[in-house]
């Protein structure tokens, strides 16, 4: 039976162009800084996202507990949205690695209101804690990849620099944001300070993401690697696969997009199913499940007699995500499946 696995972009392997890259990679010590193969991916990151310098690591997660720890300082606040990935997903290091407060806002769609940010940045009180950033997620996965816009991001930009608070930005998806939007990446990283982005999901490299803003804070997010366990040595043999997925993935994205919506589109004509379209705008489809004989357990365990593959969200929702091993005739299969299931 074929396996349609739409679990997530993360399950994505490496194509046959990066296996050979990995094969003739050039390397050296990178925690030396002499490897050349991440020297050239860390330029090519840094440049595309229009950040002076990048760093290469392990994971997203890595990548943005080190933002928090190169901008905050222990007993500081951060503001972020309430169901975004370094709240909900990154085991608490926020607090745990950083010694960080933080305060969350309910968005609309995943996406927080300016006042309500401006509102929650603290005063000069000797009670409160000092609020040391602000953090952005784009696209935001809980709420269904949804795209946080680029006005919006300059109004939080500029509240920022107002309060002399930092903006990271939890860029995981950030090029399927660029790719929703027709704009080039630049447009959205340019209202951020700090980005991080992911090499293994969509962009289909096997492991890493980079961190990206100016060279200061580079330099000490380096040395936070360290100290973390995130100092490689012959890294050249995973970041060769960066490069391809850099080079040659992005413009990809949009067939992800296009057979998300083919779903979205095919899933929302069925009777107990519900759809907020208006979510679907890159590649990850939430999908309520109206007919409460159904819970989401026994919808999993249906789709995987047929050899889909989804994740629970809650015990009435479930998640696709569509990717470069998902095609057209994937999505047409799985929504006669579900249309089996359900009429």
């Amino acid at each position: 039976m074929k396996i349609i696995d739409f679990r997530s972009d993360t399950i994505t392997k490496p194509t046959e162009e990066m296996r050979k890259a990995m094969y003739l990679a050039e390397v050296g010590d990178d925690v030396y800084e002499e490897d050349p193969t991440v020297k050239k991916l860390e330029e090519l990151g840094a440049n595309l996202v229009g950040k002076e310098d990048a760093l290469f690591v392990p994971s997203g997660t890595m990548g943005n507990q080190l933002a928090l720890l190169a901008h905050t300082e222990r007993g500081q606040e951060i503001i972020l949205e309430e169901e975004s990935h370094i709240f909900m997903f990154e085991v608490g290091a926020l607090a745990f690695i950083s010694g960080l407060q933080s305060k969350t806002i309910k968005g609309y769609k995943g996406i927080m209101c300016t006042s309500d940010i401006e509102r929650a940045i603290r005063v000069n009180n000797i009670h409160f804690p000092q609020t040391g950033l602000i953090c952005l997620e784009n696209t935001h996965n809980m709420a269904g990849g949804v795209i946080t816009p680029i006005e919006l991001m300059k109004e939080v930009y500029e509240i920022g620099l107002n309060y002399k608070i930092p903006i990271h930005l939890d860029g995981a998806r950030v090029f399927n944001a660029a790719v929703g939007l027709g704009v080039n990446v630049k447009e959205i990283t340019k209202y951020s300070n700090s980005v991080m982005f992911c090499l293994s999901k969509g962009l289909c490299a096997p492991v890493g993401s980079l961190l990206a803003g100016d060279k200061k804070f580079i330099e000490k997010a380096r040395k936070y690697r360290k100290m973390l366990g995130g100092g490689m040595r012959q890294v050249g043999i995973i970041a060769a696969a960066g490069i391809i997925a850099l080079e040659k993935m992005i413009d990809r994205l949009e067939e992800d997009h296009y057979n998300n919506r083919l779903l979205a589109e095919k899933l929302a004509n069925i009777k107990g199913i519900g759809i907020d379209i208006d979510t679907v705008q890159t590649n990850i489809l939430m999908v309520n499940i109206e007919n409460k004989n159904y819970k989401a357990d026994i919808v999993i365990n249906l789709l995987r007699e047929n050899g889909i593959f989804v994740t629970k969200i809650s015990d009435y929702r479930i998640r696709f995500v569509t990717h470069m091993y998902i095609s057209k005739e994937d999505v047409l299969y799985t929504a006669k499946i579900m249309k089996d299931i359900f009429e």
